[in-house]
């Protein structure tokens, strides 16, 4: 069987105001697609939430449905070691190439996944979330998940 090397990601355009991603995630997971990675970036207007999901296409179809509009679009999801460097050395070589990068997000991946929140009120959410019995990373293991130790 020939390997293919694109994926697919589920770009979905939402309205900047409360409970919109929420509505995402909620359609998703009442419909069994499981979140992988995500990105979303943000104008005063509207969102743009980047998804590599388990199902990208039943994805798409529950939030078409749903009444969102998401869109499928072919990426490359670039596989380094987890050390000091690695990222820099990869994107070199695509520059060198003369290749241009829109947009990025990444993640490590040790024991724990991780992903980190933007929100107004940041001391609420570590409450909330350290309230609710989930971790939340100190500054200093945040560092070291990063740095490769």
């Amino acid at each position: 069987m020939e390997k293919k090397y694109m994926i697919k990601q589920l770009s979905v355009f939402l309205e900047n105001r409360k409970g919109r991603l929420d509505d995402v995630l909620a359609t998703l997971a009442s419909s069994d697609v499981n979140i992988v990675a995500m990105s979303l970036a943000d104008t005063s207007e509207f969102g743009m939430l980047r998804i590599i999901a388990s199902d990208p296409f039943a994805g798409k179809k529950v939030l078409k449905e749903a009444g969102f509009t998401a869109v499928l679009t072919d990426v490359v999801a670039l596989r380094v070691p987890h050390t000091t460097g690695s990222l820099s050395k990869a994107m070199h070589q695509i520059v060198e190439a003369g290749v241009n990068i829109e947009y990025m997000y990444a993640f490590a991946n040790n024991e724990d996944a991780s992903a980190v929140l933007k929100s107004d009120d940041p001391e609420k959410v570590v409450a909330i979330l350290q309230n609710t019995g989930f971790g939340v990373w100190t500054e200093q293991e945040a560092y070291m998940a990063t740095s490769g130790n």
